[in-house]
Protein backbone atom coordinates (compact mmCIF):
# COMPACT_ATOMS: atom_id res chain seq x y z
CA UNK A 1 0.00 0.00 0.00
CA UNK A 2 3.02 2.01 0.34
CA UNK A 3 2.42 4.62 -2.80
CA UNK A 4 2.48 8.13 -3.13
CA UNK A 5 -1.15 9.41 -4.55
CA UNK A 6 0.45 12.01 -7.09
CA UNK A 7 -2.45 13.71 -9.16
CA UNK A 8 -2.89 13.87 -12.63
CA UNK A 9 -4.94 17.25 -13.07
CA UNK A 10 -2.91 19.70 -10.87
CA UNK A 11 -5.42 22.29 -11.74
CA UNK A 12 -7.75 20.53 -9.43
CA UNK A 13 -5.47 20.85 -6.63
CA UNK A 14 -5.11 25.00 -7.87
CA UNK A 15 -8.71 25.34 -7.54
CA UNK A 16 -8.86 24.95 -3.75
CA UNK A 17 -6.29 27.40 -2.94
CA UNK A 18 -7.27 30.18 -5.31
CA UNK A 19 -11.41 30.05 -3.87
CA UNK A 20 -12.17 31.72 -0.69
CA UNK A 21 -14.03 30.55 2.68
CA UNK A 22 -12.17 27.06 1.77
CA UNK A 23 -13.98 26.44 -1.04
CA UNK A 24 -13.21 22.17 -1.75
CA UNK A 25 -12.34 21.50 -5.22
CA UNK A 26 -12.33 17.94 -6.64
CA UNK A 27 -9.28 15.40 -7.41
CA UNK A 28 -9.68 12.59 -9.54
CA UNK A 29 -11.19 10.22 -7.83
CA UNK A 30 -14.27 12.55 -7.55
CA UNK A 31 -14.12 13.73 -4.00
CA UNK A 32 -13.67 16.53 -2.21
CA UNK A 33 -11.57 18.54 -0.05
CA UNK A 34 -10.71 22.16 1.21
CA UNK A 35 -7.37 23.76 0.81
CA UNK A 36 -8.15 27.59 2.60
CA UNK A 37 -5.76 30.42 0.70
CA UNK A 38 -3.04 31.87 3.41
CA UNK A 39 -1.46 34.94 2.01
CA UNK A 40 -4.15 35.52 -1.46
CA UNK A 41 -6.88 37.50 -1.58
CA UNK A 42 -9.94 35.48 -1.80
CA UNK A 43 -11.58 38.49 -3.00
CA UNK A 44 -10.21 38.06 -6.64
CA UNK A 45 -11.67 34.33 -7.06
CA UNK A 46 -15.30 33.73 -6.64
CA UNK A 47 -16.76 36.88 -6.63
CA UNK A 48 -16.48 40.52 -7.57
CA UNK A 49 -14.52 41.99 -8.86
CA UNK A 50 -13.46 38.60 -11.33
CA UNK A 51 -10.00 37.42 -11.30
CA UNK A 52 -9.39 37.86 -15.38
CA UNK A 53 -6.37 35.14 -15.39
CA UNK A 54 -8.05 32.37 -13.82
CA UNK A 55 -11.53 33.49 -16.00
CA UNK A 56 -9.59 32.49 -18.99
CA UNK A 57 -8.01 29.53 -17.37
CA UNK A 58 -11.61 28.34 -16.13
CA UNK A 59 -12.67 28.43 -19.98
CA UNK A 60 -10.07 27.01 -21.17
CA UNK A 61 -7.98 29.93 -22.62
CA UNK A 62 -4.79 28.79 -21.70
CA UNK A 63 -2.40 31.07 -22.89
CA UNK A 64 -4.21 34.31 -22.12
CA UNK A 65 -4.50 33.27 -18.99
CA UNK A 66 -0.90 32.62 -18.61
CA UNK A 67 0.15 36.33 -20.41
CA UNK A 68 -2.57 37.33 -17.59
CA UNK A 69 -0.85 35.54 -14.69
CA UNK A 70 2.77 35.78 -15.53
CA UNK A 71 3.24 39.95 -14.85
CA UNK A 72 1.25 39.37 -11.21
CA UNK A 73 3.69 36.25 -10.43
CA UNK A 74 6.47 38.26 -11.41
CA UNK A 75 5.70 40.50 -8.66
CA UNK A 76 5.48 37.67 -5.95
CA UNK A 77 1.61 37.29 -6.01
CA UNK A 78 1.50 33.56 -5.07
CA UNK A 79 -2.23 33.03 -7.29
CA UNK A 80 -0.69 33.67 -9.78
CA UNK A 81 2.56 32.26 -9.65
CA UNK A 82 0.36 28.89 -8.64
CA UNK A 83 -1.60 29.52 -12.24
CA UNK A 84 1.41 29.78 -13.85
CA UNK A 85 2.72 26.86 -12.55
CA UNK A 86 -0.23 24.85 -13.04
CA UNK A 87 -0.47 25.52 -16.76
CA UNK A 88 3.57 25.02 -17.77
CA UNK A 89 3.46 21.32 -15.79
CA UNK A 90 0.29 20.32 -17.86
CA UNK A 91 1.55 22.20 -20.92
CA UNK A 92 -1.59 23.84 -21.19
CA UNK A 93 -1.45 25.55 -24.62
CA UNK A 94 2.10 25.87 -23.61
CA UNK A 95 4.70 23.36 -24.41
CA UNK A 96 5.20 21.25 -20.88
CA UNK A 97 8.31 23.09 -18.78
CA UNK A 98 8.59 21.32 -15.62
CA UNK A 99 11.78 23.75 -14.42
CA UNK A 100 9.35 26.60 -14.80
CA UNK A 101 6.36 25.26 -13.12
CA UNK A 102 8.94 24.16 -10.54
CA UNK A 103 10.19 27.37 -9.99
CA UNK A 104 6.95 28.85 -9.54
CA UNK A 105 5.25 26.66 -7.50
CA UNK A 106 8.48 26.61 -5.33
CA UNK A 107 7.76 30.79 -4.97
CA UNK A 108 4.13 30.08 -3.95
CA UNK A 109 5.28 27.33 -1.47
CA UNK A 110 7.45 29.79 0.46
CA UNK A 111 4.09 31.86 0.74
CA UNK A 112 2.83 29.17 2.52
CA UNK A 113 0.26 27.96 -0.31
CA UNK A 114 -0.69 24.21 0.31
CA UNK A 115 -1.47 23.41 -3.12
CA UNK A 116 1.93 24.84 -4.02
CA UNK A 117 3.71 23.20 -1.22
CA UNK A 118 2.24 20.00 -2.21
CA UNK A 119 3.48 20.30 -5.44
CA UNK A 120 6.82 21.42 -5.19
CA UNK A 121 7.13 18.77 -2.01
CA UNK A 122 6.77 16.35 -4.73
CA UNK A 123 9.35 17.89 -7.31
CA UNK A 124 11.79 17.66 -4.02
CA UNK A 125 11.34 13.71 -3.13
CA UNK A 126 11.51 13.34 -6.83
CA UNK A 127 14.90 14.95 -7.33
CA UNK A 128 14.43 15.22 -11.23
CA UNK A 129 13.85 18.87 -12.11
CA UNK A 130 15.07 19.83 -9.01
CA UNK A 131 17.78 19.10 -6.58
CA UNK A 132 16.63 16.13 -4.06
CA UNK A 133 16.07 17.39 -0.25
CA UNK A 134 13.85 14.72 1.16
CA UNK A 135 14.38 16.84 4.46
CA UNK A 136 12.47 19.99 2.87
CA UNK A 137 10.08 17.69 1.07
CA UNK A 138 9.03 16.57 4.32
CA UNK A 139 8.29 20.01 5.83
CA UNK A 140 6.34 21.10 2.82
CA UNK A 141 3.76 18.04 2.46
CA UNK A 142 3.51 18.33 6.15
CA UNK A 143 2.71 22.11 6.14
CA UNK A 144 0.69 21.41 3.17
CA UNK A 145 -1.24 18.32 5.25
CA UNK A 146 -1.67 20.45 8.18
CA UNK A 147 -3.44 23.09 6.29
CA UNK A 148 -5.95 20.71 4.80
CA UNK A 149 -4.33 19.42 1.49
CA UNK A 150 -5.89 15.73 1.63
CA UNK A 151 -3.19 14.39 -0.83
CA UNK A 152 -0.33 16.17 0.97
CA UNK A 153 -2.11 14.14 4.10
CA UNK A 154 -2.02 11.21 2.29
CA UNK A 155 1.54 11.45 0.84
CA UNK A 156 3.00 12.72 4.67
CA UNK A 157 1.46 9.56 5.71
CA UNK A 158 3.25 7.38 3.34
CA UNK A 159 6.44 9.12 4.24
CA UNK A 160 6.08 8.76 8.10
CA UNK A 161 5.66 5.14 7.42
CA UNK A 162 8.58 4.55 5.32
CA UNK A 163 10.67 6.89 7.93
CA UNK A 164 9.21 4.67 10.79
CA UNK A 165 7.00 1.40 10.71
CA UNK A 166 7.22 0.99 14.85
CA UNK A 167 3.74 0.92 16.58
CA UNK A 168 4.47 5.38 17.23
CA UNK A 169 5.12 5.77 14.01
CA UNK A 170 1.98 3.64 12.43
CA UNK A 171 -0.10 5.82 14.71
CA UNK A 172 1.28 8.99 13.67
CA UNK A 173 1.33 8.29 9.98
CA UNK A 174 -2.30 6.92 11.01
CA UNK A 175 -3.40 10.51 12.22
CA UNK A 176 -2.77 11.92 8.88
CA UNK A 177 -4.40 8.61 7.19
CA UNK A 178 -7.48 10.12 8.82
CA UNK A 179 -7.13 13.66 8.15
CA UNK A 180 -6.88 12.30 4.22
CA UNK A 181 -9.66 10.01 4.62
CA UNK A 182 -12.34 12.46 6.36
CA UNK A 183 -11.79 14.87 3.72
CA UNK A 184 -12.84 12.20 1.13
CA UNK A 185 -9.61 10.70 -0.47
CA UNK A 186 -10.66 6.94 -1.22
CA UNK A 187 -6.84 5.56 -0.63
CA UNK A 188 -6.42 6.75 2.65
CA UNK A 189 -10.54 5.54 3.18
CA UNK A 190 -9.14 2.23 2.50
CA UNK A 191 -6.23 2.88 4.32
CA UNK A 192 -8.49 3.68 7.65
CA UNK A 193 -10.57 0.46 6.83
CA UNK A 194 -7.38 -1.67 6.90
CA UNK A 195 -6.65 0.04 9.84
CA UNK A 196 -9.57 -0.91 11.79
CA UNK A 197 -9.63 -4.65 10.06
CA UNK A 198 -6.07 -5.18 11.38
CA UNK A 199 -6.02 -3.02 14.85
CA UNK A 200 -3.03 -1.24 14.00
CA UNK A 201 -2.35 2.72 13.74
CA UNK A 202 -3.31 3.07 17.52
CA UNK A 203 -6.88 1.53 16.24
CA UNK A 204 -8.63 -1.20 18.42
CA UNK A 205 -10.00 -3.84 16.12
CA UNK A 206 -13.58 -2.34 14.96
CA UNK A 207 -14.96 -4.63 11.83
CA UNK A 208 -18.13 -2.46 11.60
CA UNK A 209 -15.79 0.74 11.49
CA UNK A 210 -13.63 -0.83 8.82
CA UNK A 211 -16.35 -2.11 6.69
CA UNK A 212 -17.74 1.57 7.05
CA UNK A 213 -14.86 2.73 5.38
CA UNK A 214 -14.69 0.61 2.85
CA UNK A 215 -17.65 0.93 1.97
CA UNK A 216 -16.82 4.89 1.71
CA UNK A 217 -13.99 4.14 -0.44
CA UNK A 218 -15.99 1.24 -3.00
CA UNK A 219 -18.07 4.49 -3.88
CA UNK A 220 -14.99 5.89 -5.44
CA UNK A 221 -14.79 3.30 -7.58
CA UNK A 222 -11.41 2.27 -5.83
CA UNK A 223 -11.24 -1.27 -6.92
CA UNK A 224 -9.81 -3.28 -4.02
CA UNK A 225 -11.92 -1.61 -1.86
CA UNK A 226 -15.14 -3.12 -3.94
CA UNK A 227 -13.32 -6.53 -3.63
CA UNK A 228 -12.58 -6.64 0.15
CA UNK A 229 -16.67 -5.22 0.88
CA UNK A 230 -18.15 -7.46 -1.98
CA UNK A 231 -16.31 -10.43 0.12
CA UNK A 232 -17.24 -9.10 3.73
CA UNK A 233 -20.59 -8.78 2.52
CA UNK A 234 -20.77 -12.23 1.72
CA UNK A 235 -19.50 -13.11 4.89
CA UNK A 236 -20.91 -11.59 6.62
CA UNK A 237 -17.68 -9.36 8.12
CA UNK A 238 -18.57 -6.26 9.91
CA UNK A 239 -22.04 -5.96 9.81
CA UNK A 240 -25.46 -8.11 8.15
CA UNK A 241 -24.37 -10.57 5.36
CA UNK A 242 -25.59 -9.20 2.28
CA UNK A 243 -25.38 -11.98 -0.55
CA UNK A 244 -26.64 -10.13 -3.35
CA UNK A 245 -25.20 -6.71 -2.26
CA UNK A 246 -21.24 -8.70 -2.56
CA UNK A 247 -22.32 -10.26 -5.49
CA UNK A 248 -22.83 -6.57 -7.03
CA UNK A 249 -19.56 -4.94 -5.37
CA UNK A 250 -17.56 -8.21 -6.77
CA UNK A 251 -19.17 -8.06 -10.09
CA UNK A 252 -18.38 -4.13 -10.30
CA UNK A 253 -14.59 -4.75 -9.13
CA UNK A 254 -14.28 -7.79 -11.72
CA UNK A 255 -15.63 -5.53 -14.74
CA UNK A 256 -12.81 -3.11 -13.35
CA UNK A 257 -10.15 -5.30 -14.27
CA UNK A 258 -9.76 -6.79 -10.73
CA UNK A 259 -8.06 -10.67 -10.75
CA UNK A 260 -8.68 -11.43 -7.52
CA UNK A 261 -12.31 -10.24 -7.48
CA UNK A 262 -12.83 -12.25 -11.08
CA UNK A 263 -11.98 -15.05 -9.52
CA UNK A 264 -14.31 -14.63 -6.68
CA UNK A 265 -17.15 -13.55 -8.71
CA UNK A 266 -16.26 -16.93 -10.96
CA UNK A 267 -17.38 -18.91 -7.08
CA UNK A 268 -20.30 -17.02 -6.73
CA UNK A 269 -21.55 -18.18 -10.34
CA UNK A 270 -20.14 -21.41 -9.78
CA UNK A 271 -22.43 -21.81 -6.36
CA UNK A 272 -25.29 -19.44 -6.83
CA UNK A 273 -23.89 -17.30 -3.73
CA UNK A 274 -25.97 -14.21 -4.34
CA UNK A 275 -26.83 -14.87 -7.76
CA UNK A 276 -28.21 -17.39 -10.10
CA UNK A 277 -25.90 -20.77 -10.39
CA UNK A 278 -24.48 -20.66 -13.75
CA UNK A 279 -21.70 -22.86 -14.67
CA UNK A 280 -20.62 -21.37 -18.11
CA UNK A 281 -20.49 -17.94 -16.74
CA UNK A 282 -18.17 -19.27 -13.74
CA UNK A 283 -16.10 -20.72 -16.13
CA UNK A 284 -15.45 -17.36 -18.26
CA UNK A 285 -14.71 -15.39 -15.55
CA UNK A 286 -12.24 -17.95 -14.21
CA UNK A 287 -10.47 -18.18 -18.05
CA UNK A 288 -9.93 -14.34 -17.42
CA UNK A 289 -8.54 -14.58 -13.79
CA UNK A 290 -5.92 -17.38 -15.05
CA UNK A 291 -5.36 -15.37 -18.12
CA UNK A 292 -3.80 -12.63 -16.14
CA UNK A 293 -1.74 -15.04 -13.97
CA UNK A 294 -4.03 -16.68 -11.57
CA UNK A 295 -3.74 -19.62 -10.07
CA UNK A 296 -6.61 -21.24 -8.10
CA UNK A 297 -6.37 -24.95 -8.05
CA UNK A 298 -10.32 -25.50 -7.18
CA UNK A 299 -11.66 -23.68 -9.53
CA UNK A 300 -9.08 -25.62 -12.00
CA UNK A 301 -10.56 -28.82 -10.62
CA UNK A 302 -13.91 -27.41 -11.39
CA UNK A 303 -12.67 -25.84 -14.75
CA UNK A 304 -11.01 -29.31 -15.83
CA UNK A 305 -14.64 -30.99 -15.26
CA UNK A 306 -16.83 -28.70 -17.67
CA UNK A 307 -17.47 -30.63 -20.63
CA UNK A 308 -15.69 -29.86 -24.02
CA UNK A 309 -18.97 -27.65 -24.91
CA UNK A 310 -18.98 -25.73 -22.26
CA UNK A 311 -15.46 -24.57 -22.02
CA UNK A 312 -15.87 -23.21 -25.17
CA UNK A 313 -19.47 -21.65 -24.23
CA UNK A 314 -16.77 -20.36 -21.13
CA UNK A 315 -14.21 -19.34 -23.35
CA UNK A 316 -16.31 -17.65 -25.92
CA UNK A 317 -17.99 -15.27 -23.23
CA UNK A 318 -14.66 -14.42 -21.59
CA UNK A 319 -13.49 -12.80 -25.40
CA UNK A 320 -16.21 -11.00 -24.92
CA UNK A 321 -15.85 -9.63 -21.51
CA UNK A 322 -12.40 -8.57 -22.37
Amino acid sequence: MRRFAKIAGVALLFLAFVSGNAVAAADSRGGRVANPATDVNPQRYGSEPADAAFGAYQRGLYITALHLALPRAEKGDAAAQTLAAEIYARGLGVPRDEKKAAELYGKAAAQGVAAAEFQYALYLMEGRVVPKDEKQAAELMQAAADAGNRLAAFNYAQMLLEKDDSAKGMEKAYDYYGKAAEAGLADAQYAMSQAFANGIGGKLRNDEEARRWLLLAAHQNYDTAELELGTWLVEGRGGPADLEGGFRWLKQAAEGGNVAAENRLAKLYLNGIGTKADKVEAGAWYVLARRAGLSDPQMDIFYSGLSADEQKQAIERANKLR
